[in-house]
């Protein structure tokens, strides 16, 4: 638990104390939890730090979600700079998406002047003495994870190139399976197409493409 005087973001080197701020919470709803109890403490904190809370954004549903509704409208107000800092509880409560999401997440709040701290991860800190170290080890477990993603992808597409699909079928309609010399010999005794594919179940097209020139129509009707 974080301790109750100003940490380093009062103390930070930057031009400005943050005053501004946003909280969110979240909750996943398969837990039969509520924002309750994360509500109270960041409101306390925000008390203690002589903070002024100008939103709270909550979600009740998982954090590996990137649509979440409070979620979005919290990227379209920091876009909009409607505060200064985003306090969330727990980096996992602020998103679930992996780390390189988790990376774009902070670089764009960064990107338009908005600070973010974890209330229980004092570590999570824009304005701390260990973002560097933080953003830099993001970073490198964002890169591994493109990796792994890339890897996964090279996977797939030679499973594909091998086997068709997923499941191992061929890509495409199915091939129609039934006697292709049983198709010509039926044509050559005077049936139809569409009597022949009744016949051997399959399409018109199918039997006409399996015939081929074998036997020539000699203007049966269908």
């Amino acid at each position: 638990m974080m301790a109750d005087s100003t940490t380093a973001l009062g103390n930070a080197n930057t031009d400005r104390n943050p005053v501004r701020v946003a909280l969110y919470l979240r909750v996943s709803t398969d837990n039969n939890q509520d924002t309750d109890n994360q509500r109270l403490q960041l409101r306390q904190f925000c008390q203690r730090q002589g903070w002024t809370i100008q939103e709270e954004y909550e979600d009740h549903e998982s954090g590996s979600r990137p649509d979440r509704d409070g979620f979005r409208r919290l990227l379209r107000d920091a876009s909009m700079r409607k505060w200064d800092l985003l306090l969330f509880w727990a980096l996992d409560r602020f998103t679930r998406e992996g780390t390189l999401a988790t990376l774009k997440y902070l670089e764009f709040l960064q990107g338009y002047g908005v600070l973010w701290r974890s209330f229980t991860e004092p570590w999570i800190d824009s304005a701390g003495p260990f973002r560097d170290v933080v953003i830099s080890l993001l970073a490198s477990l964002a890169k591994q994870e493109r990796v792994r993603i890339s890897q996964r992808v090279r996977a797939g597409l030679e499973r594909a190139k091998a086997t068709g699909t997923r499941s191992g079928r061929p890509i495409g309609r199915p091939r129609a399976v039934f006697d292709r010399s049983l198709a010509v010999k039926l044509r050559q005794q005077g049936l139809s197409w569409g009597q022949i594919a009744r016949k051997l179940a399959a399409s018109v097209a199918s039997i006409r493409r399996a015939c081929g020139n074998a036997v020539q129509g000699k203007g049966m009707g269908q």
